[in-house]
């Protein structure tokens, strides 16, 4: 038949849409058109294709007029994962291979020159979206991504290495048919960072475990290298576990931007971007819009480094997706919304220097220039940071001595046992309760009620760093066991809620 339809999919933002192709071949002038919205590297295809199928001894109908549309043709379509089924598609519509065999397969492979198949990201969100869509079909990918893809349970996914490997398994000529790839999802690594390789910080160790066990952002303020990088990179050895739909969901974002490895399943994402990244990387952009660094770390953690030398657009482009766990991106053509359900861990100096409040090095910044650097992070966007640390510089005994702390190990069990508490009673982590919600579970003793009361009259508080203030106690009191919010709990949360340092004088 001159007309043969192939099924493949196309990433549009963090979903897979399906897409036909749809190959026409007619009597008339030669020639090749691709139409259906199709990018460059899409209509770059035609000649890979033509030297993939002349290359494989098959035949390339070049004296036919041929037609390849991309179907829907309002959806825009990048990349070189259209090759295979484009290649299938020329081979059915020329009779040489059969239309009916290719009626339950997507497939989706970059073609080489000498017909080989190469791998396409977005393997992990191809297959997730063919298991939500309960169709029949196989899939089809090059080797190297199907192994991805196969981590997806219920699914047929077979894996070729070479476009004449697909097409004699489809006609039955090879004695070697299509391998079907299966596998469980790995076991879970372990990370490589322990918190006890940080000596002394017994604070900002404390932080990080109400950190950790509540879902809470939190800003680490000091010198030059007192540990602050160390401790916000240990911050995911600290983190419960990822569910299966969690782990799915956070390496399904990371196939679909090409940087998911199978070493990396179940591992909580650590994104650490430069401070000048602009606030299309961070949040997301282009035309069509792609996920930025607060998708990527999608139910794990965002570091910036450097906080104050980040772009001040940039930083304020944060304090949304930090109260909804989402972010809407819109142009003109174009609209994507994306999860950014991320922990946020920032670090910064105190100063320019970076040594107001060392004791063992003078700061040089005036005070003039001190209120100019902290002033580059708006109010707003502190008021959404739930600890704010001062880590101090260490002596050079404690620096010396052997490691002392608990492990990563036993923290993270705390952690666990203090978010389990937090979700058969609310259902989520402490940091995503609503105001409406804390009122219904805080469960605040009277004296805990006063005290709350006085510091928010004394420090003027927000609405919004109030109820920061009781998401934090409410850690403090999961991680003591204690099903109610007492005075303690409170005095804690309240040390954790203060300013930037300044200077003393």
């Amino acid at each position: 038949m001159s007309l043969s339809i192939i099924h493949s999919r196309a990433l549009d933002g963090l979903s897979a849409a399906a897409v036909d192709i749809e190959v026409h071949l007619a009597n008339g002038l030669p020639s090749f058109t691709l139409v259906g919205l199709a990018d460059l590297e899409v209509k770059e295809s035609r000649e890979r294709v033509r030297a993939a199928l002349q290359s494989s001894g098959l035949d390339f109908p070049a004296n036919k007029r041929i037609t390849v549309n991309l179907s829907p043709a309002d959806l825009p379509k990048e990349g070189a994962r259209f090759d295979l089924p484009i290649a299938l598609g020329l081979l059915a519509a020329s009779g040489q291979i059969d239309q009916d065999l290719l009626s339950n397969v997507e497939c989706a492979g970059e073609l080489g020159l000498s017909g080989e198949l190469r791998p396409v990201k977005g393997a992990l969100a191809m297959a997730l979206a063919l298991r939500a869509a309960k169709l029949d079909r196989e899939l089809i990918l090059p080797r190297g991504c199907a192994d991805e893809a196969a981590l997806v349970q219920g699914l047929v996914v077979k894996e070729a290495t070479h476009l004449l490997d697909l097409v004699n398994a489809l006609q039955a000529k090879s004695d070697a048919p299509l391998t079907r790839v299966q596998r469980d999802p790995p076991p879970a690594s372990d990370a490589a960072l322990d918190l006890r390789d940080i000596k002394g910080q017994s604070g900002p160790k404390r932080a990080l475990e109400i950190a950790a066990a509540g879902g809470l952002s939190l800003l680490l303020v000091g010198p030059p290298g007192t540990g602050k990088s160390m401790l916000a990179q240990r911050l995911p050895s600290l983190l419960p576990p990822l569910s299966e739909a969690e782990a799915l969901e956070s390496a399904a974002l990371l196939s679909a931007n090409g940087q998911f490895r199978p070493s990396q399943w179940a591992r909580r994402s650590f994104r650490a971007p430069h401070h000048s990244a602009s606030a299309a990387a961070l949040i997301g952009g282009g035309s069509p819009p792609r996920p930025g660094e607060i998708t990527l770390a999608q139910h794990g953690v965002l570091f910036l480094d450097e906080l104050p030398e980040f772009q001040r657009m940039s930083l304020e482009a944060l304090r949304e997706p930090l109260e909804t766990g989402r972010i809407h991106i819109s142009r003109s053509a174009h609209q994507a919304d994306f999860p950014a359900r991320f922990q946020l861990v920032a670090a910064m100096n105190p100063c320019p220097c970076g040594h107001l409040g060392n004791p063992h090095k003078a700061c040089r910044c005036s005070a003039m220039e001190i209120s100019r650097y902290q002033g580059r992070l708006s109010g707003p966007l502190l008021d959404r940071i739930d600890l704010t640390v001062e880590v101090p510089m260490l002596s050079t005994a404690i620096l010396s001595a052997s490691a002392d702390g608990e492990p990563s190990a036993v923290v993270a069990a705390r952690v666990a046992a203090a978010r389990r508490r937090a979700v058969n009673r609310q259902g989520c982590a402490n940091g995503l309760l609503s105001a409406a919600q804390l009122d219904e579970h805080l469960g605040m003793a009277p004296e805990a009620e006063a005290l709350l009361h006085r510091a928010s009259a004394r420090l003027a508080w927000s609405g919004r760093s109030f109820h920061r203030v009781l998401r934090v106690a409410r850690t403090v009191a999961d991680l003591a066991g204690s099903e109610a919010v007492l005075g303690i709990h409170i005095a804690e949360a309240i040390q954790w809620r203060r300013a930037l340092p300044g200077r003393e004088d």
